[in-house]
């Protein structure tokens, strides 16, 4: 597992719960913008779990790096946080350290506590869908 994303995860998993949504809404304002070649969705998957309109793009670059994209709209705080955490959490990260994240990551960082199963299932499907990108490419 990237180390960044494993420190993430411990900070988290250690956290008090009234602190755990205070980190999310800061992990929310990261997410990276889209570059113009992805506007309108262009090439990325839409996350049907999510309750919002949540779309993805795993890239494999030739050197064997992955380049996550996420777009997710700012009235979906959670969601964003979820893709704002993967976005720091991966940044960097090779396609088997993408591919050994747990697929249990919300539960470890104990956000299963904290916000809905219905958010929790909606990650969990994004990380998924990730997974399954990058798998895709690098076979």
């Amino acid at each position: 597992m990237p180390p960044r994303l494993a420190e993430i995860i411990d900070e988290f998993a250690s956290a008090p719960r009234e602190v755990v949504l205070e980190m999310l809404l800061e992990f929310a304002d990261a997410v990276p913008a889209l570059p113009a070649e992805l506007a309108g969705h262009d090439g990325m998957e839409q996350v049907p779990e999510c309750q919002t309109a949540f779309f993805l793009r795993a890239q494999v670059q030739p050197d064997g790096v992955v380049r996550a994209y996420f777009d997710c709209p700012p009235e979906a705080p959670t969601t964003r946080a979820f893709a704002g955490i993967l976005a720091e959490g991966l940044a960097g990260a090779g396609a088997a350290e993408v591919l050994a994240v747990p697929d249990d990551l919300y539960a470890r960082m104990g956000l299963d506590q904290a916000i809905s199963p219905l958010r929790v299932r909606g990650g969990t499907a994004i990380l998924a869908r990730l997974k399954r990108q990058v798998r895709e490419q690098a076979a």
